[in-house]
């Protein structure tokens, strides 16, 4: 699927006051976890359809959807009989299709209605999350259907990166686990890969069975894929306010702002060459810049930023790795430490680190600073604005005055909230 690129001036909509909707992200709002984290950051809407319980009453009466659930269940079950060796068939039959995405749509605005179930769910969920901002000033039924779309998109997306074999956007560290092309026609699945794709599907097939709702098939499809390829890392540390993040996140509520210039100094991890090395030179060096910030008072927290990235499949985080750095090496106290290990790239090292800023109550007016080597410095004050609007979707940040060769000031945007549908391991 391409990339949907939707602007994120959003006044730029064309829709009038009385229109638009008013409501901002909320700071105090909890995000609903649902039966796990891997699905609630990718899919936060189907999250909140399958665990709100007038929503589920609503949805399960209408027979238009549960006629897409049955017969999107009776085709994968013909898939078992008529697939044969054609592994693409399996994949697109967990799959929504463009025909059950638009009716689905159509449902959703029928079922509608002010002060409804419906209503209720964006004003009271998806409007105060902040997790589709892009959509926030659009009627609320536009906004329901926008906000389904994508979450339709992005289980086919993850569908077709880790059963169907194609490239993620960093397909270096992030694509599929097994080998699965044909050695003499790679337009072609291997046989044992089509066997395999015969046993998934089964296994969805039984597993959604047990629910009825509409989208069950296709999320089961999406997230056993992500499970087998073991690229569950969007739920790494999680919840990490009670976990890694415990100390820092109640130091926050203690912190007097007024008495530093920043707020937090981010550090974007460097991932090792070497699988058996733990944290790179690089980012020895890169924590030793912001501990010594830390040190002289510029803020009250650091936070190392960086996921199980480099090598392909490296069982070390970044951030973690930096945390223990900082601690045992550099004598930072843990309550001054909020890790952020989801992200894959520099561009989600801010949005992700926005993001946390805006989750645990930090004064979101106040700059923060990037700390870290010369080139990834020189990046994240030049180029990496435009890289962020074309791969993420978002402009999570901008820029302010640049301290020296290795440290500049940013200021954090509300559009870091919004999920990202192509990116299944840090959305």
């Amino acid at each position: 699927m391409m990339r949907v690129m939707v602007s994120v001036v959003l006044i730029s909509t064309g829709l009038n006051k009385v229109e638009a909707q008013t409501a901002q992200p909320d700071p105090n709002y909890r995000l609903v976890k649902g039966s796990g984290y891997v699905q609630s950051k990718n899919y936060y809407l189907v999250t909140l359809l399958n665990e709100l319980k007038d929503v589920k009453i609503l949805l399960g009466k209408d027979q238009a959807l549960a006629a897409i659930s049955k017969t999107k269940s009776d085709v994968l079950a013909g898939s078992l009989k008529d697939c044969g060796r054609d592994g693409s068939c399996f994949i697109n039959r967990m799959k929504f299709t463009t025909e059950e995405i638009n009716a689905v749509s159509e449902r959703l605005s029928t079922l509608y209605a002010p002060g409804n179930a419906l209503d209720i769910l964006v004003k009271k969920h998806l409007l105060p999350s902040g997790t589709y901002i892009l959509y926030n000033e659009l009627p609320a039924k536009e906004m329901l259907v926008k906000a389904w779309q994508q979450d339709a998109g992005a289980i086919n997306r993850a569908i077709d990166i880790y059963a169907g074999g194609h490239k993620p956007n960093y397909p270096l560290i992030d694509s599929i686990s097994f080998n699965t092309r044909d050695a003499v026609n790679r337009d072609n699945y291997r046989a044992s890969y089509v066997s395999f794709l015969y046993n998934t599907a089964n296994v969805v097939l039984v597993e959604s069975q047990s629910s009825p709702a509409f989208y069950a098939l296709p999320l089961t499809a999406a997230l056993l894929s992500i499970e087998m390829n073991e690229r569950n890392q969007a739920a790494d540390y999680e919840p990490m306010e009670k976990g890694q993040n415990k100390a820092a996140y109640e130091q926050v509520r203690k912190t007097n702002w007024n008495n530093y210039k920043y707020s937090v100094i981010l550090i974007p991890g460097a991932g090792p060459d070497e699988p058996a090395v733990a944290l790179s030179a690089e980012g020895m060096l890169r924590c030793r810049l912001a501990a010594n910030q830390y040190k002289q008072g510029l803020a009250p927290f650091l936070m190392p930023s960086g996921g199980c990235v480099h090598p392909y499949k490296t069982k070390f985080n970044e951030a973690i790795e930096m945390k223990k750095y900082l601690m045992e090496t550099l004598g930072v106290p843990e309550h001054a430490i909020i890790i952020e290990p989801h992200a894959r790239h520099t561009t989600t090292n801010m949005r992700n680190g926005v993001r946390l800023m805006f989750r645990y109550g930090m004064p979101m007016s106040k700059p923060g600073l990037t700390t870290t080597t010369r080139g990834q410095s020189t990046m994240i004050g030049s180029t990496l604005i435009d890289r962020c609007q074309k791969e993420i979707n978002v402009v999570p940040y901008k820029n302010g005055n640049r301290l020296g060769e290795t440290s500049i000031e940013f200021y954090p945007m509300i559009a870091a909230l919004q999920l990202d549908w192509d990116e299944p391991m840090d959305p």
